[in-house]
């Protein structure tokens, strides 16, 4: 795991000096369930307490888009990213796995809400950020990013 904090900080970050942190976890189902839990330390040292309402968005996509990580962009030997972005007004969640191949659709279809099977975690996502989509990863190695505003 390597965890990297550019702004520790305890108070809000000023809008005009972006905060950045970067997260690589194994992409296990403990990967994923950290993942969430260091999004709520994080806000909490940029100044978003715990409990309130964009902490708590912001904690439920990284958790979402983390489990969709590891459930289906697991490759194995490979671990998953997590880059948290901070303006002051904003947070930018990105997850990024190594399965390319395997794009979530752009706009998730609807799923009988009593289903033991999965598949709202996308619903979620897109009922609390104001925009989210997905990019090849790029530079950073094969696979792609989905990623959130909040």
């Amino acid at each position: 795991m390597t965890i990297e904090f550019s702004d520790m900080a305890h108070e809000a970050p000023s809008p005009l000096v972006p905060s950045e942190c970067r997260l690589l976890l194994s992409a296990t189902p403990r990967g994923a369930r950290l993942a969430r839990r260091l999004a709520g330390v994080q806000l909490a040292a940029w100044g978003i307490p715990h409990g309130c309402a964009l902490a708590e968005d912001v904690e439920l996509v990284v958790g979402e888009l983390a489990a969709n990580a590891v459930l289906h962009g697991r490759v194995p030997g490979r671990d998953f990213e997590i880059r948290l972005g901070y303006d002051g007004l904003r947070v930018r969640v990105e997850v990024s796995d190594a399965r390319g191949d395997k794009a979530p659709p752009q706009e998730p279809a609807g799923v009988d809400p009593w289903s033991a099977e999965g598949g709202r975690g996308l619903l979620l996502v897109q009922a609390v950020a104001r925009e989210w989509g997905v990019a090849p990863r790029g530079q950073d190695g094969p696979g792609k990013t989905v990623w959130a505003r909040l």
